[in-house]
C-alpha cells in the first residue's frame, strides 16, 4: 500500500487514522505493519465497506476536507471493492536500527544462510541468487534499479522485489539513486562469501 508523504506524515501526528483503498485483494492485513519512509504503520483494522459508508467524518479521518474528494481518490471500478485501512503510527522503522550491526552472530549468519536458500529456491540464474545480488550492491553503488537489472537481464520490478527482500532484513539501504549496502548487509556478505 503506497502512500503519499502528506497522509504518512498525518498518519504520524495523529490527524489522519484510516486510509480508503479500491482493491481486488488486500494489500495489507489487520495486526500487520507496513514499514514506509517515516516509520512503521500498524494496520489495526482491514475492513470492507460499502460506497455509502464513505462519509463527511470518514473523509476527515483520511485526511480530506470533503467527502467528494475522498471518493476522487480512489478507483471505484467493476471488479474491485472498498476497504477502510485503520492505522497508527507504530514508531521508527526497525530495520534502520537492524541495518547498522555490524557484526552478526552465529545464530545471524545461521539465520540468513537458512533464509538465503529458500530465496534461492526462488532462483534459476546463479548470478540472481541473494549473494551475487548483494555483491553486485557493493560493486555499483547508487546504480539505479533499472540499469542493475538489464545488467542481470530480469525485469526491473522482479529486481526490485528481491531487494526488497535484503532490505527487510536489514542488507541493504535506499539511495535517492539506487541502493548500497548497509553495515548488516557487508557483514553478512563477509560472512557467507
Amino acid at each position: 500500500m503506497l502512500l503519499k508523504r502528506a497522509v504518512l506524515d498525518g498518519i504520524v501526528d495523529g490527524t489522519i487514522t484510516e486510509v480508503y483503498r479500491s482493491w481486488k485483494r488486500p494489500t495489507v492485513k489487520t495486526g500487520g505493519t507496513l514499514n514506509t519512509s517515516v516509520g512503521q504503520l500498524q494496520i489495526i483494522d482491514v475492513s470492507p465497506i460499502r460506497k455509502s459508508d464513505l462519509t463527511v467524518a470518514a473523509a476527515g479521518r483520511a485526511g480530506f476536507a470533503t467527502k467528494a474528494q475522498l471518493i476522487d481518490s480512489l478507483r471505484i471500478e467493476e471488479g474491485r471493492s472498498l476497504f477502510r485501512v485503520k492505522v497508527a503510527f507504530g514508531g521508527e522503522d526497525p530495520r534502520i536500527a537492524l541495518r547498522q550491526s555490524e557484526e552478526l552472530s552465529d545464530d545471524e549468519v545461521e539465520e540468513l544462510r537458512s533464509a538465503f536458500a529458500r530465496f534461492d529456491r526462488d532462483t534459476v540464474e546463479p548470478g540472481l541468487a541473494p549473494l551475487a545480488l548483494l555483491r553486485l550492491i557493493s560493486e555499483n553503488e547508487g546504480v539505479r534499479a533499472p540499469d542493475l537489472a538489464a545488467a542481470l537481464g530480469v525485469e526491473t520490478k522482479w529486481f526490485k522485489a528481491r531487494i526488497r527482500r535484503l532490505k527487510s532484513r536489514g542488507l541493504t539501504e535506499s539511495l535517492r539513486i539506487g541502493y548500497r549496502l548497509s553495515p548488516r548487509g557487508q557483514a553478512a556478505l563477509d560472512a557467507l562469501s
